[in-house]
């Protein structure tokens, strides 16, 4: 189904432990969609624990097709949500870490 080079580019293959987080779909889900014909997937696995690499571009289609195009735009807004989010944190960590930075050299500048 898929080229070689798809599976070598960057952030287009996911394993279905990602899967699951991203996109709120079970491994059974996943599971169905290889059964189907749907996915193509590779094995692995890591300290004995079996786990599917797939193409996020076949995985966001066969969403699409089983639960529809609401569910997975409203899905990938949520995530990316959650990504917004987790960037302000940091920089609001990293601003805090400065302002005292600054309060500290300005004594210093001051005495």
């Amino acid at each position: 189904m898929a080229d070689e080079g798809e599976w070598t580019r960057k952030g287009a293959v996911l394993s279905d432990v990602t899967a699951e987080k991203d996109y709120g779909v079970s491994r059974d889900f996943i599971v169905k969609g290889i059964q189907a014909g749907q996915l193509d997937y590779r094995e692995g696995s890591a300290w004995g624990n079996p786990w599917f690499r797939f193409l996020r571009s076949q995985l966001e289609r066969y969403i699409e097709a089983q639960l529809g195009p609401e569910h997975l735009a409203n899905i990938k807004a949520q995530t990316e949500l959650r990504a917004v989010n987790k960037e302000i944190s940091g920089l609001k960590r990293k601003l805090s870490v400065l302002e005292a930075r600054k309060v500290d050299l300005e004594r210093a500048v001051g005495t």
